[in-house]
């Protein structure tokens, strides 16, 4: 899905101080993407504080998405769980049009062996009205999805059409983007390491640093797509701190902590999340300042 190649960003749900969604400043973020070459948005991932949300509120996030993008970029939507029978009724019963893919996170505090990784995954692929990317994140689920699951998969479910890599383990994303069948992605779900996959042959990243950042990171993955290594380090180097700082506290008090430095939104997040510390607010602001200058 050429849609699916460079850099989409897992967008966040700005809330207001008394913790409802902020929808000024969701448009503002998502044309914020769209005016610095972001490539397609993600709604609903983690980084959206999903576990948090409603599911009317959930709804009006995506309209309000849908509604503020205008059909400008292409638009994927977060819709997984550790339930896969509710994850599969929500896919059939979903108005998915305005989308181009699903992502959805493999089942979480369960630990799922790996045949029950492959069922969930079947059974979402069978019922999908949109092309599927698997989302591995070991740290969140507890369960690591193996390369041999993913190329089982890529192999019988043809709908299954990418995998959004960020099991902590480099040599695994080497092996997935070595095993997978043509066509299928290995897209970077680390913006660490987005730029070193990518040029080992990956599609590109969800990132989080990218909406903060969207200019200058999505100007990174396009010269790796291009295999021009010296000019993206470039770039790199001079992300890495604010990468690390993002990161310090959990995501997304530190990008929103960011994109408060920016104008974009406030700081708020909902329990059990909270916000920046001053002192990393501080070191944010700095790293802004800095880096713009």
């Amino acid at each position: 899905m050429k849609e699916l190649l460079g850099t989409g960003v897992a967008l966040v749900t700005p809330f207001t101080q008394d913790k409802n969604i902020d929808f000024e400043a969701l448009a503002r973020l998502v044309n914020y993407q769209i005016d610095n070459g972001i490539d397609y948005l993600v709604a609903l991932g983690t980084t959206g504080e999903t576990a948090t949300l409603s599911k009317m509120e959930q709804q009006l996030v995506k309209d309000k998405i849908v509604e503020i993008n205008s059909g400008r970029l292409p638009l994927v939507v977060g819709v997984g769980g550790n339930n896969t029978k509710a994850v599969v009724e929500e896919l059939e019963n979903s108005d998915l049009s305005d989308f181009s893919a699903v992502l959805s996170v493999s089942p979480y505090y369960n630990k799922p062996t790996q045949q029950g990784i492959y069922e969930h995954f079947k059974n979402i692929a069978e019922v999908s009205p949109l092309p599927v990317i698997m989302y591995n994140v070991l740290a969140r689920t507890g369960s690591n999805v193996e390369p041999e699951t993913v190329l089982k998969l890529a192999n019988e479910c043809k709908n299954i059409v990418a995998i959004k890599e960020a099991s902590g383990d480099f040599e695994q994303a080497l092996e997935l983007i070595r095993i997978m069948p043509k066509g299928f992605m290995v897209i970077s779900g680390e913006d660490k390491t987005a730029l070193s996959l990518t040029l080992a042959g990956g599609a590109g990243v969800i990132s989080v640093i990218g909406q903060g950042l969207p200019r200058e990171f999505s100007t990174l993955i396009d010269l790796a797509l291009k295999m021009q290594p010296k000019e993206a380090f470039d770039i790199f180097y001079a992300l890495m701190s604010g990468v690390d700082l993002i990161f310090e506290e959990g995501n997304p008090a530190g990008i929103k902590s960011m994109l408060n430095s920016l104008k974009i939104c406030g700081l708020d997040v909902r329990l059990p999340l909270v916000e920046a510390t001053s002192d990393l607010r501080l070191k944010i602001d700095n790293f802004v300042k800095i880096f713009k200058s």
